[in-house]
């Protein structure tokens, strides 16, 4: 063999050596960021969890809002007619 014949085989070697290479990172980036979308879905799952956890609490604290102002709304009603029997009776006297 001559000089040539072995630098080809070594330019050969050494591609396929550098070919591999690149693919052996590949896979690692692609189980790398197959690892990240997992644990972004995660903490997007966990993020929705707390949203909705969030919507029922207001949902209830609505609930309770509407309720006061109802009874609020009741309570307005019978100070007013305790004024009205009031004043009546200071007429009286």
């Amino acid at each position: 063999m001559d000089a040539n014949a072995i630098l080809a085989i070594m330019g050969g070697v050494g591609t396929v050596a550098g070919a591999l290479g690149a693919f052996a990172a590949y896979n690692k980036g692609l189980k790398k960021d197959g690892a990240t979308t997992g644990t972004l879905m995660s903490d997007v799952g966990y993020i929705k969890a707390g949203v909705d956890d969030l919507k029922r609490k207001q949902e209830t604290s609505e609930a309770r809002h509407y309720a006061l102002a109802e009874r609020v709304t009741a309570v307005e009603a019978s100070a007013s007619q305790a004024h009205k029997r009031i004043d009546r009776i200071d007429k009286k006297e």
